[in-house]
């Protein structure tokens, strides 16, 4: 069955952001701000990618949506930081709606006459290693629910906060339903809505969903630049940082290497 992610990386969508802006330009503006656009590097370099390099199960899609207008130094810069994952895929449109777009960008990639699985992922989480191949194994084991749903959710609650810097990671578990990260649907033969036609924390009301919550399953990174905390009256997070065994379980369970958090934002 093929397996289909999705990354917005400042993606200049119209709609889709907490925080909103007057017009395109402004947003633009906001998101290749110099010193955003550093911290979302680090993040998806130090966060992002490794766990997906790591799949145990490597036959997967992971499309990178970008704007047309990304500054040509940071296309090249993600370029580069991509060469290591052959499943991904930059995929660069105008600014235009955000389902819209993001549907497009989904379906153009995948076998319309097939089912599909699909997930989102952000620029800062990550997903362990296992990730693909438990989303496989869930599929089977559910066959006869997506045989009578033209849509079924899937989602994996438990995982980890946390906060990268030059000293290491600052990391708390959680176990927070509908997040979006570590969070599928399996969309059946024909049916072009895709998993960026729901939000996140609302797919419950459009479909049946099925919660796992046995082990963790992914890091929600907690920066400065997260959309969701523009916003006013957001309270600051405070993370324990992590021991030798919680570094230990970083690297084994997300492929995240402390020695190469602290390098990159040294």
């Amino acid at each position: 069955m093929q397996v289909i992610g999705l990354c917005r990386f400042s993606y200049p969508a119209e709609g889709g952001f907490q925080v909103e802006h007057d017009d395109t330009a402004t947003r633009e503006a906001y998101l290749f701000a110099p010193a955003r656009l550093e911290e979302r590097f680090r993040h998806f370099e130090a966060i992002c990618l490794p766990g997906l390099k790591a799949q145990s199960d490597p036959d997967f899609t992971f499309l990178v949506l970008v704007g047309t207008s990304l500054p040509p130094a940071a296309r090249a810069r993600l370029e580069a930081l991509l060469e290591g994952l052959p499943q991904a895929r930059i995929v660069a449109r105008p600014p235009g709606p955000h389902r819209a777009v993001c549907q497009e960008v989904i379906n153009t990639a995948r076998d319309m006459a097939l089912p599909c699985l699909q997930f989102r992922h952000d620029d800062d989480d990550a997903v362990a290693v296992d990730f693909v191949a438990t989303l496989r194994e869930a599929a089977r084991d559910v066959a006869s629910l997506r045989a009578k749903h033209r849509l079924v959710g899937f989602d994996w609650n438990r995982g980890y906060v946390a906060r990268p810097d030059a000293e290491g990671i600052c990391a708390e578990e959680t176990v927070t339903p509908y997040w979006g990260v570590a969070e599928a649907m399996s969309v059946a033969p024909g049916v072009k809505q895709s998993t960026m036609n729901f939000g996140h924390n609302k797919i419950m009301r459009f479909m049946p969903t099925v919660t796992f919550t046995d082990r963790p399953m992914y890091v929600r990174g907690h920066n400065e630049h997260n959309d969701s905390r523009q916003k006013k009256h957001v309270k600051p997070v405070a993370l324990p940082r992590l021991d030798g065994d919680g570094e230990a379980l970083f690297r084994e369970r997300f492929a995240i290497d402390a020695d190469q958090v602290r390098r990159i934002f040294a």
